[in-house]
């Protein structure tokens, strides 16, 4: 299935770039946590941009990455943020046990530590209040991001389409097979499911190999609890896959979809035309209608 079938939504236009990177540069740079910039007196109503990634906490809240920095979204459309005051565009946001792990481009007020034109890998201990630069400063844009089960990390960053993991939060990355996909999620088996253009693959080996996913929805992203796999279709239908069995069709979406989360107990979240959206069988509740671009 053709690259131009999938929705072109500006998150999903630089995952395809990113996907049809093939330069290998593997550029390891540490550093100092990042002194966080100083919160303005009053603070106007919050203008996302582009919603990139969401993460349920164990709360009921949901940790929003935006263009314009992360927010913690209440049950109730309650926002809060940009945590910390930092205003980078975070284009990968993984929860790794207590930590957030994160990538994208600095804002115009994100401190220089955390590395421009990209952040690399950048890492924070405090649910978002303060980040550190971890790996890949300043040459890195990890626009597919995600944690497993046991909290392994799994990336494709802009230099490479080589899927790389790390086990220690971000510290260090090893490189597996090359795989052009636009997002990816994984089960407690270890299976690694990748959404790419040409149709879902799956690889059994830690990512060394893949292999082409029969009878699969063209999904363009992806989340994962337990054996659970859910994805979003260009079908415009929310699909989900537990254990063995077959996709089945669980909702659908109000135009293209910008993020997906799924909670610990299935939750679907979804970004979509509406705002932030849950999921619920056959019912949708709006938590947070969508807000206006900066």
């Amino acid at each position: 299935m053709p690259a131009s079938r999938f929705p072109r939504t500006p998150r999903l236009r630089g995952r395809l770039l990113l996907a049809a990177a093939t330069a290998a540069v593997a550029a390891v740079l540490t550093g100092c946590a990042a002194t966080a910039p100083t919160a303005p007196a009053s603070s106007p109503p919050p203008t996302f941009g582009h919603i990139h990634a969401v993460i349920p906490e164990d709360t009921g809240t949901l940790l929003v990455g935006t263009h314009t920095g992360l927010y913690r979204v209440d049950e109730d459309g309650t926002v809060d943020g940009p945590l910390g005051g930092y205003d980078f565009d975070l284009m990968g946001l993984a929860a790794s046990g207590d930590a957030l792990i994160a990538s994208g481009h600095p804002g115009l007020d994100t401190p220089a530590e955390l590395g421009s034109p990209n952040l690399g890998i950048i890492r924070s201990e405090d649910a978002g209040e303060s980040w550190q630069p971890i790996v890949f400063t300043n040459t890195e844009d990890f626009h597919v991001l995600t944690a497993g089960p046991d909290d392994r990390l799994y990336g494709i960053g802009s230099t490479s389409p080589a899927l790389r993991v790390s086990d220690d939060r971000g510290d260090t990355w090893e490189a597996r097979g090359e795989i052009a996909a636009v997002d990816l999620a994984v089960t407690t088996d270890g299976t690694i499911t990748a959404a790419t253009p040409e149709g879902l693959r799956t690889s059994t080996d830690d990512g060394a190999s893949f292999t082409s996913a029969a009878d699969a929805p063209l999904l363009y992203l992806l989340e994962a609890t337990g054996d659970t796999v859910v994805g979003v279709g260009t079908d415009g239908q929310v699909w989900q896959r537990a254990g063995d069995t077959g996709w089945e069709s669980i909702g659908s979406a109000a135009g293209t979809v910008e993020a997906l989360g799924l909670s610990p107990t299935g939750r679907v979240i979804l970004v979509d035309e509406r705002g932030i959206v849950a999921l619920d069988g056959d019912e949708s509740t709006v938590i947070l209608p969508a807000l206006p671009g900066p």
